[in-house]
């Protein structure tokens, strides 16, 4: 007995892999994991014939430990940074600098930004024109964002309401699956200036949604922004067959400007907590929390405590509470709006699926899936940030760390460009597919900045091959010299997928040489003999 357990032991050795990134694969992982499992199966079928024998039950034991700390080492958990903001812009235009409000200046960088703004302005003729030229608070993350790497990977706007999601450029082509949905929930669902607006995506292979809301106002609707808050997940819907809901997902962001007030408590008593910092005082009337001891719905999802100041109301440009005499339709002085925390931030992992449940649903597929590829949320930061002032709402900020493991390790198509670029010729660049994916005639192979802000942000671009592709097969498009920019500089191509609505492969970085073309056009100065003439 105790030698056959030997041989198992030495079965269990596995071939050594270099502890730095560049010499691991996805498929040495695969393999190793697989080679692993085999053991322990082998393992574990010995211990059940085993006898009394206390030495070579000892024996077993120490093997098994053995085997469970190389599970350990291929468990391969990763942590990614999620930076989240939720901000009442109240229809100002953003600020010039941007940089404390996304913390650009942490030591820790972000891989996710996601941005959720209310009463973006939106009379008609802005509205319009924003539809075509992106709004200014866009156009202000973006060229906030992308000098340092990251990329606009999506957005969808309805009326006020605003969602981004912007990404690490490394990250990009794991990001997959993107869709966007909005629900009015504004006079009887006609109207957008409520509602929610939704980004769904898979991240490394895990599904996420975030929902950015503007609920009804007023302190006695707390019911009514419970009702609209279940009616927008009732509405929504996506085109994705494991998670075709919000709640599918594996974890869900809520956020926005909710609209819960504090109840009960006068004003005096209001002013006086918060400025000697005893948020917590207020915590039993806040009304979400109130609301969470009663609707089941509600206490599925998580938040962080309190302790920051309620965001509204605020005088503009400054960090004193509402302090104007509001008038009523008939000229009478009215109150001064309480302070509340109104801008929340909450989230929540999907629940797993009691035993006594549809065993072939696809939620169950989808928890058992969760076993082997877990996801950890932690908040590290849940706070407000009291220097900008161009709203009656002050933003608040909710920094996550993301604990997985990579579902997906490549991209589904590696992108390359061939031989020598320059506007005085035509251009080679060659693709594979690497994984099966819903590929269309509208994919396209486009030119980028490295710098670039967006998938649409690219200098040229050509359609990809409108036949299917074999797996593994290089295939090469041309790009028109025409097209490509005259002066020398940086640059790396991407592979767009209509249907999954996002850059699903990134070359690696190439320099495109300086035409002659520049030279004629004057845009460079001409050499001769060693001197710019």
């Amino acid at each position: 007995m105790a030698g056959f357990v030997g041989q198992m032991a030495e079965s269990l050795e596995l071939p050594r892999v270099r502890s730095d990134s560049s010499s691991s694969s996805a498929s040495q992982s695969t393999a190793g994991r697989l080679l692993l499992r085999q053991r322990l199966a082998q393992l574990l079928t010995c211990v059940e014939d085993l006898s009394s024998d206390d030495e070579a039950s000892e024996e077993v034991s120490r093997t098994l430990d053995e085997a469970f700390n190389l599970c350990g080492r291929w468990t391969d958990k990763e942590f990614f940074r999620l930076h989240m903001v939720t901000w009442n812009v109240a229809t100002a235009e953003p600020p010039c600098d941007v940089t404390s409000l996304l913390q650009l200046d942490s030591r820790q960088a972000t891989d996710i930004y996601v941005i959720g703004l209310q009463e973006v302005s939106a009379t008609p003729v802005r509205y319009i024109s924003d539809l075509i030229m992106e709004d200014s608070w866009t156009h202000v993350l973006m060229d906030t964002l992308a000098p340092k790497g990251y990329v606009k990977v999506t957005s969808v706007r309805m009326q006020g309401l605003l969602i981004l999601l912007f990404a690490k450029q490394a990250h990009i082509p794991y990001i997959r699956d993107v869709q966007t949905t909005y629900t009015r929930t504004g006079i009887y669902g006609y109207w957008g200036n409520k509602g929610g607006v939704s980004i769904r995506f898979s991240f490394y292979g895990h599904m996420l949604c975030f929902l950015n809301c503007h609920l009804a106002a007023h302190m006695n609707y707390a019911l009514q922004r419970v009702d609209e808050f279940e009616y927008i997940l009732d509405t929504q819907d996506f085109d994705v067959n494991n998670t075709p809901n919000v709640l599918d997902h594996k974890v869900v962001f809520w956020f926005g400007d909710l609209n819960f007030r504090i109840s009960d408590h006068g004003m005096h008593f209001l002013r006086s907590s918060i400025e000697g910092g005893r948020y917590n005082l207020l915590w039993q009337k806040d009304q979400l929390t109130m609301m969470k001891k009663k609707e089941p719905l509600l206490q599925e999802f998580e938040e962080g405590p309190l302790q920051f100041k309620p965001t509204y109301k605020f005088d503009r440009f400054s960090e004193t509470y509402d302090s104007s005499i509001q008038k009523t339709w008939f000229g009478f002085n009215g109150k001064k709006r309480k302070p509340a925390w109104t801008d929340r931030i909450l989230w929540r992992i999907r629940p797993k699926v009691a035993e006594d449940d549809e065993e072939g649903s696809s939620t169950a597929s989808l928890v058992d899936d969760d076993d082997e590829y877990p996801l950890k949320v932690a908040q590290d930061v849940y706070n407000c940030n009291m220097e900008y002032g161009v709203s009656d709402h002050k933003p608040v900020i909710g920094i996550f760390t993301l604990e997985l493991r990579k579902k997906v390790e490549r991209p589904l198509v590696s992108v390359a460009a061939e031989g020598v670029w320059s506007a005085d010729d035509n251009a080679l660049a060659s693709y594979t597919i690497q994984e099966p994916f819903p590929a269309s005639t509208y994919d396209w192979v486009g030119l980028y900045k490295t710098d670039f802000k967006s998938p649409l942000d690219y200098v040229a671009f050509t359609w990809a091959k409108d036949y299917e592709v074999p797996i593994n097969d290089s295939v090469k498009v041309c790009m028109k010299g025409d097209d490509l920019p005259l002066l020398s500089g940086q640059y790396m191509l991407g592979y767009y997928s209509t249907n999954m609505q996002s850059i699903v492969g990134l070359s690696p970085t190439f320099v495109i040489q300086e035409s002659k073309l520049a030279v004629l056009e004057g845009l460079v100065p001409e050499d001769i003999n060693g001197l710019d003439k």
